[in-house]
């Protein structure tokens, strides 16, 4: 079965790299500047954003220039005021053995020129915003920093926006990106390794991280992991999360993602690897602690004491959301005696003309709560809202009229749902567990109960990430060490960083 896996492996990357190879490394520099010009002319055939200008030196009529660059991707002030002038108004410059040089150092005004004779790196770098200079008699091109394509302007995350604090986030562009964290990390210590991914794509990812604080082997492991990424294209974060995430089929994150150049800058302070990608505003932060689920941007930036009677809130919630309908379907179906006499009277009394079983009753009512919510989401925000809310109540006051369901399930359904508003980042494992814990509730009662909080309380524990426990069990219960788990201490007495992403915590990573 793996040499089989291999070998169909190898065949397909054997028939990507023909079909890539087949006009780029074939392609040959010539010192004639029509040769060349129509090789990329045919390499573009059929672009219509191309755009292509012949100039000839106004001293020297035997120095023939050609320039090529995609409409829409570049600075139209930049090529002509800083290439196209001083190719035609240069003077003194002669079509010697130095004139590559000459070219480089006296005749184009740009911030970054490259001389190559790589096709391929040619074709990259045209379709992302730079000029490529032919000249006559030079069997090379040259790559002109000409980039000028519009973004998205600074602005606050919605998903993350925030009372107090910045309210500056992250946007399309991998340099505006860096730029913001080069202005929180003014340190040469602040380290950003470009890498390509995607067969076609050729996205470009930075691997962040600070040099003496990060932890060499996980940060060797991710590096590892990227390279290994055998994709076509990388169009958002979640690609390249999917690949190096451990534990692929985990309903838990094992990667973190913001939109908050704060986040990242105090993520990167921890020792911690963000990962950037060229695209989107989301990055990727390693390795990830399970605490980070319910931690919020203002933790840091509200008093301490509020900020920990609000995350242990949020701790509680999580629970809450995924054993409320497995508890009252054990209650209701199997121990309804350990309720006071008149709330039993009263949930009788609501149960006795619904016809369907109370677990099937839940689990239909739940799955009406998901809909309505996923309604919300997709729809404009402005109907979504509305829809939402009007949904909820016309369905659940009609359905308890019409005697479908209880009036004290609606109770545990909004309840669920008002809970799970409180840890968005662990909406799929929430949205996954409360239904499994019901279905064990339904068949088994509490003992099913048990049993599943058992396999629950278990997987959180071995959770990983790169290496390292997401959840650290070992060790005494010091300040230093709970400082910014359950609780938030005032930074006074936060003098350490977080034990878990130490060297002497790291997990030996397998090699495959």
């Amino acid at each position: 079965m793996r040499i089989s896996k291999e070998k169909k492996q190898q065949k397909l990357d054997k028939k990507v790299k023909e079909l890539n190879s087949d006009l780029t490394q074939s392609v040959k520099f010539k010192d004639k500047l029509e040769e060349n010009k129509n090789t990329f002319l045919e390499l573009f055939k059929n672009v219509g954003t191309l755009r292509v200008r012949d100039v000839t030196n106004r001293n020297n009529e035997n120095m023939k220039f050609c320039i090529m660059f995609l409409d829409g991707l570049v600075k139209s002030d930049i090529v002509n005021q800083h290439v196209v002038k001083p190719l035609l108004e240069a003077a003194n410059i002669k079509s010697d053995e130095n004139f590559s040089a000459s070219l480089i150092s006296q005749l184009v005004f740009v911030n970054r020129i490259k001389q190559t004779d790589d096709a391929q790196e040619i074709i990259e770098s045209i379709t992302y915003g730079d000029t490529l200079l032919l000249a006559d008699g030079l069997n090379c091109g040259f790559i002109l920093d000409t980039k000028g394509f519009t973004l998205r302007s600074i602005a606050e995350p919605e998903g993350e926006n925030v009372l107090n604090g910045p309210k500056e986030g992250f946007n399309e562009g991998i340099m505006m990106n860096l730029s913001m964290l080069y202005r929180k990390l003014r340190t040469n210590e602040f380290k950003s390794e470009f890498t390509k991914v995607g067969r076609r794509t050729k996205t470009n990812v930075c691997i962040c991280y600070i040099e003496s604080l990060v932890d060499k082997k996980v940060l060797k492991e991710v590096q590892r992991r990227i390279s290994l990424i055998d994709i076509d294209g990388v169009l958002d974060t979640n690609y390249i999360s999917e690949f190096i995430r451990d534990k692929k089929y985990s309903p838990y994150k094992t990667v973190g993602f913001t939109e908050r150049p704060d986040v990242v800058a105090g993520k990167l302070l921890e020792g911690r690897i963000a990962i950037i990608m060229d695209g989107t505003p989301v990055v990727l932060t390693a390795p990830y602690l399970f605490i980070e689920n319910f931690q919020s941007n203002e933790d840091y930036y509200l008093n301490f004491l509020y900020t920990t009677f609000a995350r242990i809130l949020r701790i509680m919630g999580y629970f809450l959301t995924v054993l409320t309908p497995a508890i009252y379907i054990s209650i209701i179906a199997y121990q309804i005696e350990i309720l006071p006499p008149a709330l039993t009277i009263n949930i009788a009394s609501a149960q006795q003309n619904v016809p369907l079983p109370a677990a099937l009753e839940a689990v239909i009512m739940l799955i009406i709560f998901d809909l309505l919510k996923e309604t919300g989401v997709r729809m404009p925000s402005s109907v979504g809202q509305t829809l939402s809310i009007v949904g909820a109540l016309v369905i659940g006051q009609a359905a308890v009229e019409a005697k479908f369901v209880s009036a004290p399930l609606i109770i545990v359904v909004a309840f669920t749902g008002l809970t799970n508003l409180l840890t968005p980042r662990l909406n799929t494992s929430a949205f996954m567990y409360k239904y499994i814990f019901l279905i064990f509730a339904g068949v088994l009662g509490f003992f099913g109960v048990i049993i599943c909080l058992s396999m629950f309380i278990i997987q959180i524990i071995n959770l990983t990430s790169f290496g390292v426990p997401q959840i650290r069990l070992t060790g005494g219960m010091k300040l230093q060490q709970i400082k910014d788990i359950i609780i938030r201490a005032p930074w006074t007495s936060m003098k350490t960083r977080p034990e878990n992403l130490s060297d002497n915590y790291t997990r030996m990573i397998r090699k495959e």
